[in-house]
């Protein structure tokens, strides 16, 4: 077995890649949240356009998940709940925006079902922050 390269775990162990890989994995959301919330019409819209009903009820849940789940995980506080957050919101958005197995073959399949198993990985990527903060905290 070979040892990790020494720059690897200098980097792995320096004290900003653990904030900065969270921010990495919820800038999207964050940005999302942002932009939603600045441009309200769109958000409506947005979600009127996947046949969520009533569509202004959803734009509020889906900025405020894309907000305070971010800043759960950022502050490191409660990062559970915020990782839970935001994998069970992106689970239910994989399955709402990105049905590639209702589409007929071609390049919009092709694209959904690209999309639904990035939104798997986010998914596993929330499950490792909340598993690597709660192994944080036990060893502190």
């Amino acid at each position: 077995m070979t040892a990790t390269p020494h720059f690897v775990s200098a980097l792995l162990a320096w004290r900003p890649t653990w904030f900065l890989a969270r921010l990495m994995l919820t800038s999207a959301y964050l940005l999302g949240g942002i932009v939603k919330l600045t441009d309200w019409q769109g958000a409506v819209a947005e979600q009127a356009h996947f046949g969520m009903s009533p569509p202004a009820f959803w734009a509020a849940l889906t900025i405020a998940l894309e907000l305070i789940g971010p800043l759960l995980i950022l502050t490191g506080r409660l990062v559970w709940l915020g990782a839970g957050m935001l994998g069970v919101f992106t689970l239910l958005a994989a399955f709402t925006a990105n049905a590639f197995w209702a589409m007929p073959a071609g390049q919009e399949r092709f694209m959904a079902t690209n999309a639904f198993f990035e939104h798997i990985g986010l998914i596993g990527g929330f499950i490792l922050v909340a598993m690597i903060a709660n192994r944080k905290k036990a060893d502190a």
